[in-house]
């Protein structure tokens, strides 16, 4: 298990490189350039600075999260062929600097989609939180003002240019149906798979969060049949998944262990964390502790540990603790007890915590 630590940036980031470090097992770091807009060539020279400053650290720099797709490419309007060229690039560029995986994801749009960054939990800590109602009867506008405000730091998925963008953005949505997704999903990896196999990097599709419709906007990556039928795309080894506990699991009718147990093979970067799902299809995202939510960490990492699971793995959303100001779901201290938590699973299924290499 190669655990690793998503961080945004020297000037993105409340989180330092040297903080994480003191985090016991933590190998690697997973990056992106996130002040490039979807659809920008990430040029040698500025990938070189971001991972050599990463590696003077100690860490790998073999995950990237994420190279954001444009939404030409998703839409399939007529300027998706250029920006498909700018991927191919930016998976050669990455692949001269010894990155692994990409993650990516093809969610219209948004890439993910809370109601509130900071909703008080009964302990005094505050977590992301997604309430039914108010995405079924929001003011789009609104919400996107209120992620906005919400931090001086970028939100992924929720870039300024992106938002201001909006409503010309969801006219283009209109007709787009879930099959002209898939179509469109198809005739990208088709163009970029080869590029990536031929530069030894894996693509691995993160799912749909939350895995539902939203705002009538059509989502593809949403249950286990979705991920089977991603995978039929194109046998090359290039082609794989980014497993998503809290993702998949605020669909309860999706058992985040079967899956895992089919497809841990197929997905060589995992993100595991816990949500707590009411009955109403609100949810809000917890401590790492199986017994906070609703997902079963403990059964997850017990089967990773049963295959030997030698890909990258992350701690994701943390609850905002002890008075840190941080990026909503990205503060130090939760995602930190989240790596011990999952060393402890880890070490517990191994040979009563056996030395791992």
């Amino acid at each position: 298990m190669n655990i690793t630590f998503r961080w945004f940036g020297r000037d993105n980031d409340t989180v330092s490189l040297q903080d994480i470090k003191q985090i016991p097992g933590v190998k690697g770091i997973v990056w992106a350039l996130h002040k490039l807009p979807p659809g920008e060539v990430w040029e040698e020279q500025a990938i070189k600075k971001e991972v050599d400053y990463i590696k003077s650290f100690g860490f790998h720099a073999d995950v990237v999260e994420s190279v954001n797709i444009h939404e030409a490419i998703k839409i399939g309007n007529s300027d998706r062929d250029r920006y498909i060229d700018n991927y191919k690039q930016t998976i050669k560029n990455l692949a001269c600097h010894g990155v692994k995986v990409i993650c990516y994801n093809f969610m219209p749009v948004f890439d993910w989609v809370r109601t509130n960054m900071r909703e008080p939990l009964p302990d005094g800590s505050t977590a992301l939180f997604y309430e039914k109602s108010v995405v079924e009867n929001t003011d789009l506008k609104a919400m996107a003002d209120d992620v906005l405000n919400s931090s001086d730091l970028t939100l992924p998925g929720w870039e300024p240019e992106k938002l201001s963008q909006l409503e010309g953005l969801l006219e283009e949505y209109k007709n787009i149906t879930e099959e002209d997704l898939w179509n469109n999903l198809a005739y990208f990896l088709h163009e970029v798979l080869p590029v990536a196999e031929s530069n030894g990097i894996k693509l691995a599709i993160h799912p749909d969060d939350p895995p539902y419709p939203v705002f009538g906007l059509p989502r593809i990556m949403k249950k286990e049949a979705d991920l089977e039928r991603m995978l039929t795309i194109s046998d090359s080894p290039s082609n794989g998944l980014t497993f998503c506990s809290g993702a998949l699991g605020a669909n309860p009718d999706n058992d985040t262990v079967d899956i895992i147990k089919k497809f841990a093979e197929e997905s060589p970067f995992l993100h595991v964390r816990n949500i707590k799902i009411h009955n109403n299809g609100d949810f809000i995202e917890t401590s790492h502790l199986t017994r906070d939510g609703s997902i079963n960490i403990r059964d997850i990492v017990r089967h990773l540990s049963e295959i030997d699971y030698d890909g990258y793995i992350r701690p994701d959303h943390g609850r905002h603790i002890w008075n840190e100001e941080s990026r909503p779901g990205y503060g130090l201290f939760d995602r930190a007890l989240g790596v011990m938590y999952l060393n402890g699973l880890w070490d517990a299924f191994n040979n009563g915590g056996k030395e791992q290499n």
